[in-house]
C-alpha cells in the first residue's frame, strides 16, 4: 500500500512538473505570438475607418453575413471588418466568434489610448466598434442593432453615446494580437 501511495505521488509530482512547463511555455509562445509586423498592423488599423462605413445602413438580421446576405448582426458585422482590413494589411483574421465567446479573445485598454478597431463594451456585453479615432479624441463607433434594425454610426459628441454607453460601460476592449497571423 505504501509503494502505490508513493508511485501516486510520484505521477501527480510529474504531472504538476511538466503541466508548469507547459503552462510555462504557453506564456512564452503567447509572447512570441505577435508574428505581424507593426506596419503591418498599422495598416490594418488604418483599412478599418473606410471599410467599417460601407455597412452602415446595412440591414440588422440575427445570423447575417454583410458580404453574403446583404445583412448583419453585430458579431458578423466585427469580423467581416476585421477580416476585411486583415487582407489589405496582408495578414489573416483567424475566425469568426459570436460575441459570447468573443469577448475572451480581447483585452482591456485605456480610454485614453483608444484605436481603430477597439471595441466599446457595455455591462450586458453589448458593444460597438470604434472605426476611427480622430486627433482630438472624438470617437467614431459602429454596431448593428437590433432595435433600429440596422448597422448604425454615431460618434462621442452624441447625446446617446454620453447618456446610454458611457452610463453602461464596462470597458474599452482591444483584439488580441493572436487573432491576427501572418498570410498564407
Amino acid at each position: 500500500m505504501k509503494k502505490i501511495f508513493i508511485v501516486v505521488i510520484l505521477i501527480l509530482f510529474g504531472a504538476d512538473f511538466v503541466w508548469g512547463l507547459n503552462t510555462k511555455m504557453t506564456g512564452k509562445l503567447a509572447e512570441q505570438g505577435d508574428v505581424c509586423s507593426e506596419e503591418q498592423k498599422m495598416i490594418f488599423r488604418q483599412s478599418i475607418p473606410s471599410i467599417a462605413k460601407q455597412f452602415i445602413g446595412v440591414p440588422y438580421k440575427l445570423g447575417g453575413n454583410p458580404t453574403q446576405t446583404g445583412t448583419s448582426d453585430n458579431s458578423h458585422l466585427f469580423f467581416t471588418i476585421y477580416k476585411l482590413a486583415a487582407q489589405k494589411a496582408g495578414i489573416f483574421y483567424k475566425e469568426y466568434l459570436p460575441m459570447k465567446y468573443f469577448s475572451h479573445k480581447l483585452r482591456e485598454v485605456d480610454e485614453n489610448d483608444l484605436k481603430n478597431g477597439d471595441l466599446m463594451v457595455l455591462k450586458d456585453d453589448h458593444a460597438a466598434m470604434i472605426y476611427q479615432v480622430e486627433n482630438t479624441g472624438k470617437i467614431h463607433l459602429v454596431y448593428a442593432s437590433g432595435k433600429r434594425q440596422q448597422v448604425l454610426s454615431f460618434n462621442s459628441d452624441n447625446v446617446v453615446f454620453n447618456v446610454y454607453w458611457l452610463e453602461n460601460l464596462k470597458g474599452f476592449f482591444r483584439l488580441s494580437d493572436i487573432m491576427l497571423a501572418p498570410a498564407d
